[in-house]
Order: C-alpha cells, then sequence, then structure tokens
C-alpha cells in the first residue's frame, strides 16, 4: 500500500478539491473537531473555512452542529460525517473467524456481519465473506464507495499470495468487492496502520506495530503509511530467522521468530503436542498460575524482547506499540522481557529508548487500519468528483 505517484488529470482534480479534501482530513484526525479549530491548523480565513464547509455539507459529506460555548468569540460548530455521506465496507478475515463492518468519513467501523469459518477450504471462507460485505452493499447501495479487507495472510501486488496459519496459498479476493474499489491488507500492517493514525501511535513520525495471534506481525508505519517494500510483502517480522533454526515454520523458511514466542513455542517448552490453535493455548498459558508453565512464558517472553530490540536497531522507530497477545506476554514476564530487550538493543539506545505501548485499537485495530486506507482510496478528487456528480 505504498503512495504512488498520480498522473497529471487526477492531480488536476485533487487540486480542485484541495481545501475540501484538507478539511476532511482533519475531520478524520480528529473526531469532534470544531470548525474554527480545522481553519487555524490550516491558516484558513473565518470566511474560507465557511465557504468550504457549506459547500461540503451540500454534498451531504460533513454535518454541522453547536460546538460548546467556551467564553468569549464568535460561536462555532463541531464536524461530523453527514448521516447520508459516504461509506466504505471493511472485511477483517481471521484465524477462525470474519468480520464485515461499515465505517463512515471519520473511520470508525461498526460491525454489521459476523461468523466462524465452517471450514478453512478457501472457497468457502472467501464465499461466506463475500456474502457478508454484499449484503452490507446492498443495504447502503451507492453511498458504498469502497471496501477495505483484512486478511491474516501475506500480500503482496495486492493480492493474497501465501495464509500460512490458514494453510493456503494464493486466495483470489476480487469477488469481495464486485465492481467497486478494493484494497486488501495483512492484518498486522493495517493494525499499525491504525495505532500511527489514531491510536497509541498518534502524532509518531516513524512508529513500529508488532503483534502475535497465532503467530507474529507487524508493520513500520512513516507518516500514517505502512513501509511495506517493493510488492507490498513487507513486514512478515514472525519470519524473520531469530529463532530455531531446527525448526520449519509453516512459511516454508526454518527458524522463524515467532516460532520462539507464540503458543507453538510454550507446547514445545511444555512438551505437548503442537496445538490446532496457538492463539488460544498461549491465552490460556498466561494466566496459568503453574510453575513450569509461567516459566515457558518467561521464556518466550525473553525471545520475543530480545527479537524486538533487533527490530528497534534496525529500523529506529519512534515508539513500539504491541498488539494481540503481544502487550499480555510482555506483562506477564515483565523482568524476562525487560532484561531481553535492553540486553538486546545497541548501547547508546540504553539511555532513551523508544516508548513500548500497548495497542490502544484492541481486537478492531485491523478494521480501523482497512476503514483507513479504504477512505484513502475515496477521499481524493476524483472520489468527491464522482459524489458530486451523484448529487
Amino acid at each position: 500500500m505504498p503512495p504512488t505517484a498520480r498522473p497529471e488529470h487526477l492531480r488536476t482534480e485533487d487540486a480542485r478539491w484541495r481545501g475540501a479534501l484538507a478539511v476532511l482530513g482533519e475531520m478524520r484526525r480528529t473526531p469532534g473537531v470544531t470548525r474554527a479549530a480545522v481553519a487555524q491548523r490550516l491558516g484558513l480565513s473565518s470566511g474560507s473555512a465557511t465557504d468550504i464547509t457549506a459547500r461540503l455539507r451540500d454534498l451531504e459529506l460533513l454535518a454541522e452542529t453547536p460546538a460548546p460555548a467556551s467564553g468569549r468569540g464568535r460561536p462555532t460548530t463541531v464536524l461530523t460525517p453527514h448521516l447520508n455521506g459516504p461509506l466504505v465496507v471493511v472485511a477483517d478475515l481471521r484465524l477462525e473467524d470474519w468480520r464485515c463492518a461499515v465505517a463512515a468519513l471519520d473511520g470508525v467501523p461498526r460491525t454489521v456481519a459476523a461468523d466462524v469459518h465452517a471450514s478453512r477450504a478457501p472457497a468457502d471462507v472467501v464465499g461466506a465473506v463475500a456474502e457478508g460485505v454484499r449484503g452490507v452493499v446492498d443495504r447502503y447501495g451507492d453511498r458504498v464507495r469502497a471496501v477495505g479487507a483484512a486478511v491474516t495472510a501475506t500480500v503482496q501486488h495486492g493480492e493474497v499470495v501465501q495464509a500460512s496459519t490458514l494453510g493456503w496459498d494464493a486466495v483470489d479476493l476480487g469477488v469481495l468487492a464486485r465492481e467497486l474499489p478494493l484494497v486488501i491488507g495483512n492484518d498486522a500492517t493495517l493494525e499499525g496502520v491504525a495505532e500511527a493514525r489514531g491510536g497509541a501511535a498518534a502524532g509518531a513520525a516513524t512508529a513500529l506495530h508488532v503483534t502475535i495471534e497465532g503467530g507474529l506481525g507487524g508493520s513500520l508505519v512513516v507518516a500514517g503509511r505502512p513501509v511495506d517494500g517493493a510488492t507490498g510483502a513487507g513486514g512478515e517480522f514472525g519470519h524473520l530467522p531469530f529463532g530455531d533454526p531446527g525448526l520449519r515454520c509453516p512459511c516454508g523458511a526454518t527458524g522463524c521468530w515467532e516460532l520462539n514466542v507464540d503458543g507453538r513455542a510454550i507446547a514445545r517448552h511444555l512438551g505437548d503436542p503442537e496445538p490446532a490453535d496457538p492463539r488460544t493455548y498461549l491465552l490460556t498459558a498466561l494466566s496459568s498460575p503453574d510453575t513450569g508453565v509461567r516459566a515457558a512464558v518467561a521464556r518466550a517472553a525473553a525471545d520475543f524482547g530480545r527479537g524486538l530490540a533487533g527490530l528497534v536497531n534496525a529500523l529506529d522507530p519512534d515508539v513500539v506499540t504491541l498488539g494481540g497477545l503481544a502487550w499480555p506476554l510482555r506483562t506477564a514476564a515483565g523482568p524476562e522481557f525487560d532484561s531481553a530487550f535492553t540486553g538486546g538493543l545497541m548501547r547508546f539506545r540504553r539511555a532513551a529508548p523508544p516508548t513500548v505501548l500497548a495497542a490502544a485499537r484492541g481486537e478492531d485495530g485491523a478494521l480501523h487500519g482497512a476503514a483507513a486506507v479504504a477512505l484513502d482510496l475515496f477521499l481524493t478528487g476524483t472520489g468527491l468528483t464522482a459524489w458530486a456528480e451523484r448529487h
């Protein structure tokens, strides 16, 4: 999902809508922002801000409500998405289930459909998700302007090429969107986008996000956009060779880091068979009072801290956010994690390491991220022109 150069005619459309896009961008970034605050941030006169918001109101892109009185000064309004405004539909395809949500221009997803996988056969899973998306699109009609999909899979050139935890190779998700614009992203990458744009890493120029679920993933987000490599498949941190080279990962590589930190690692340390559901196994282990289990958790936490230090050394983030079970693992064995993390940092970093925070979006992070990138597809000059023509 890297930014790409736009053709001249599209840049012309963007210029035509520059003021409108800037105002809508502020509304997205700061829910509940006032017109006066937007004008101040963008350097607009009061008259220009009033004219732009009136135009957007007429196009049913935003609504204005009186702001609470705050002392002297001219009254202003709070900017919110219009009740009849554009929407994006987003899907989150996870290891055991899927969810479908709808989001307005504020990017806040509201789940409207969900189900567990009847089977893990690609056709069955994709068919069920597509039916859920179609139901939402049929309900809202041409208010829906784009579809976003978060997938627990490796995504290259906007397509799923491998989903190791689901046992899939390449899978076509084009059926999710039919004629609508579609953007597909790895779930951990999109979680990172959500944290950088409005979560725990909001305001950070360079944010590192790492999550543990049925494996480990993450993303480096710079200026709100994921750094996902030449083909879009970057961020597969769980497959860095930080682990035991004698272990082969379902991805096909050996020594993958995620094999040392998720539920499979705990089971291996305890002499148990490899769990069918590593996430649930790890979640259970994290709350266990058993001495042996706690020792296994501490060992995994140390491996996690050491690997995270390696990422910090290589990527130099301002802040690190931990999603999924990464934060519970870190807190369940805090001394072991801290010792390994600090010990793995280069000496010059130890005086002021990046802050490590719990992700703020929780289990909805991928939905928030998918909504953000789907709205990016719509909020262009071309997208607004098409919406205006609808009126």
